[in-house]
Parts: C-alpha cells; sequence; structure tokens
C-alpha cells in the first residue's frame, strides 16, 4: 500500500526561541556585561547638589549607552534587572541605597525614568544603525538622546519629587535643572561611545535573522 502524504522537505526551517525572541548566548553575555556596567556606575561615589538628596553620578550615562548599544529589547533587559538586583536588596543603587523603598526616596523617578530611557534610545539606534547613513549617526542618536534625556529622564524625576518630597512644579524644576547641563555630556559621551562600537561592531544591532538565512537555502 503507497502513502500518498506528501513529503515535507527536512530543510524547511524550524522556529525556534533563539532566532524569534532573539535570546541567545550573545544576547545573555551582553545583558550581563552591561547590568554590571550599571552597577559599576552606580558604585562610582556621585557628588551631592542641593539638600534633596539627589547626587550627580554616572548611572546616566550608562543608561543611555547600554540603550543606544544593545537596542530596545536587550537593553529594556539590561536595565531591567540592575533595578530588580537593588530592588531584591542588592546595594546597586547610587550611595549603596537597596531595597523597595527607595521608591518612596527623591530619585524613585529617575530610577524608574531609566527602564523608559534606555527602550527609547534603543528603539532609536536601532533604526538608525539599520536605516540610516553611517555619517547622520551621530546626529540621529544625538536628537534622540536629548529628548530622551529631558522627556523621559527629567521629567520623570521632577514627578518623583513632586510625588515623594511634596514639592511644588516650580521647586521641584528648580531642583532638577542643575543636573540637566551634565546629563547633556553624558549623552554625547554615550553617543560617541556607542557609535564606536557599532561601527566596529556593525552585527551588534543589524544581525540577518537566523530563519531568513535558512530560508533562503530551501
Amino acid at each position: 500500500m503507497t502513502d500518498n502524504t506528501p513529503v515535507r522537505s527536512a530543510a524547511r526551517p524550524v522556529p525556534s526561541m533563539t532566532s524569534a525572541g532573539g535570546v541567545d548566548a550573545q544576547s545573555v553575555a551582553l545583558v550581563a556585561v552591561f547590568t554590571a556596567l550599571l552597577v559599576a556606575a552606580a558604585v562610582v561615589p556621585g557628588i551631592p547638589l542641593g539638600g534633596l538628596g539627589v547626587p550627580i553620578t554616572l548611572q546616566t550615562l550608562a543608561v543611555m549607552l547600554t540603550g543606544l548599544v544593545l537596542g530596545p529589547l536587550r537593553g529594556g533587559l539590561a536595565v531591567l534587572l540592575y533595578l530588580l538586583l537593588g530592588f531584591v536588596g542588592l546595594p546597586v543603587f547610587s550611595r549603596g541605597q537597596s531595597g523597595l523603598q527607595v521608591l518612596s526616596g527623591p530619585t524613585a523617578g529617575y530610577l524608574v525614568s531609566f527602564l523608559v530611557a534606555a527602550v527609547v534610545v534603543g528603539l532609536a539606534a536601532q533604526v538608525t544603525v539599520r536605516r540610516a547613513r553611517r555619517s547622520l549617526w551621530v546626529a540621529f542618536l544625538l536628537v534622540a538622546s536629548f529628548a530622551a534625556t529631558v522627556a523621559v529622564v527629567h521629567v520623570l524625576g521632577v514627578l518623583g519629587l513632586m510625588v515623594n518630597l511634596r514639592l511644588s512644579l516650580s521647586a521641584a524644576v528648580s531642583a532638577d535643572l542643575p543636573f540637566l547641563p551634565g546629563d547633556l555630556v553624558k549623552d554625547v559621551v554615550a553617543v560617541v561611545a556607542a557609535v564606536a562600537v557599532h561601527r566596529a561592531f556593525p552585527d551588534v544591532l543589524a544581525r540577518p535573522r537566523a530563519g531568513a538565512r535558512a530560508g533562503s537555502r530551501t
């Protein structure tokens, strides 16, 4: 008796978690490395500014660099892992702080903004590196970083000051403004470093999909 069931080609690509979700050894390693970078940036002693308990640190530089290099998914995961490590009790926040109680302090809005900012600049980096000419990378990423710094980091930071310290809008903005020039300078450093990484390692954000490569052979 003959079996007339069509035989499928063994060469047909089978979807995998690696190609579909981007979960591979390289991604895990990069997330771990940049999480460690975020921790290291927080460990460096901050410079006190004003009397509200919000120091100048290298954290915003590390956050922007993480998003710009890793993109929205892996960059967001690195920042999320960093935040979770702090929330469960490891002293990875500025001045050795840890625990959920930081969410009731003056830095709460800034901490929350780190995750959002990393995703925003990560999306900008992903689109820029994959679609724009290399000569435009710095300009595009600077605009994205400046916008994320002002509209995400500082807006959420001001909201955190208003909610947790019961400050008026004008008082919270006045307390936040001294941090802005330094953060914009950090953006420039982060963008220059990220562009250098993408030029040296063009596959970090522009890797061809494994499924697409396999499908082209069938």
